[in-house]
């Protein structure tokens, strides 16, 4: 019990002694701040995140999403059309695209897709 217990207190004892030598030798200060804070999309992390940003780029990334993801659903179709019913698939990626491309004509009549008004 004594041998598990000096054990424990051995290993504490280095990792915060390695801990302090860490914090000791490396080279981050404060003005490293911006350069080890995430970026995404071009916003600057240092501000509010409360500031708003264009729901166009929103809205546009949603869309290349959708049409992404629809290649993604079609190309393993074509590949097992040869094995099934083909008429089906057809009749299936006809329905899956008309869709979408009456969705993608619904945002364009709405204004969605223009940038400037």
């Amino acid at each position: 019990m004594t041998l598990v217990l000096i054990s424990s207190i051995m290993a504490f004892i280095l990792s915060m002694v390695l801990m302090m030598l860490c914090a000791v030798i490396s080279k981050s200060s404060i003005m490293d701040r911006e350069k080890m804070s995430p970026f995404e999309c071009g916003f600057d992390p240092m501000n509010s995140p409360r500031s708003p940003f264009s729901i166009q780029f929103f809205l546009l990334a949603v869309l290349f999403l959708i049409f992404d993801i629809e290649i993604a659903i079609i190309l393993p179709v074509i590949i097992t059309m040869k094995w099934n019913m083909t008429s089906m698939w057809l009749l299936t990626i006809m329905a899956f695209i008309i869709i979408l491309l009456l969705g993608l004509y619904y945002e364009w009549n709405n204004g969605v897709l223009e940038w400037s008004k």
